[in-house]
């Protein structure tokens, strides 16, 4: 598996991928990372890793579209076989995602399709859901909509508050990611409707 992982923050999502690549967990290889901000402790990482890493400050362009034209022009050069969203935060437009149909990965910090969007882990607390967890799925145009893949659940605990479930959630992404993407680069799948079918 070609993969080309996408970020917009600290990667510890993207960290935990290349770790399972270097453990000899995940049979991929990492052939670019890219960012949208310039100061995202991801993209050091990478670097310190020795991938090829790309800034495409999206504050730089007129518009999403043309941003997103750079950012497919990187890709294409890179010829992934599947685009892993590590905390990348920017919404896709509709051609990016064709081009990549059932190709993106997203991992979402929530049961979807419970609390989509930002902040699903206060969302979670103040709504007072006994169970949470993490959600990986592929990016259709909907926000936090697509198939899913993988999903694993986290209790809720009284005295959570948004800090400390988020941390508890996140430990499960970095399993439940490596587990996504092992299952697409190694078993056959087809989609059903909405749901994902491993062979």
């Amino acid at each position: 598996m070609r993969l080309a992982v996408l970020l917009s923050g600290r990667g510890s999502n993207f960290q935990a991928i290349h770790e399972a690549v270097h453990r000899g967990e995940l049979d991929a290889e990492i052939v670019c990372v890219i960012s949208n901000r310039p100061d995202a402790p991801g993209i050091q990482r990478a670097r310190d890793f020795g991938y090829a890493a790309h800034v495409i400050d999206h504050k730089a362009f007129a518009n999403r579209a043309t941003h997103e034209d750079e950012v497919l022009r990187v890709l294409d050069e890179a010829h992934p076989d599947f685009i892993a969203l590590a905390g990348y935060m920017r919404l896709l437009g509709a051609s990016f995602i064709e081009r990549y149909r059932h190709r993106i990965v997203n991992i979402h910090p929530s049961l979807l399709p419970a609390f989509p969007g930002v902040d699903a882990q206060a969302q979670a607390v103040a709504y007072g859901v006994k169970v949470s967890g993490c959600t990986v799925h592929l990016v259709d145009e909907h926000l936090d909509a697509g198939p899913i893949l993988v999903q694993r659940v986290v209790e809720v605990r009284d005295d959570d508050d948004a800090e400390t479930l988020a941390a508890r959630i996140l430990t499960q992404e970095h399993e439940a990611y490596v587990e996504a993407l092992a299952k697409l680069a190694t078993r056959p799948w087809r989609i059903e409707g909405r749901r994902v079918v491993f062979e």
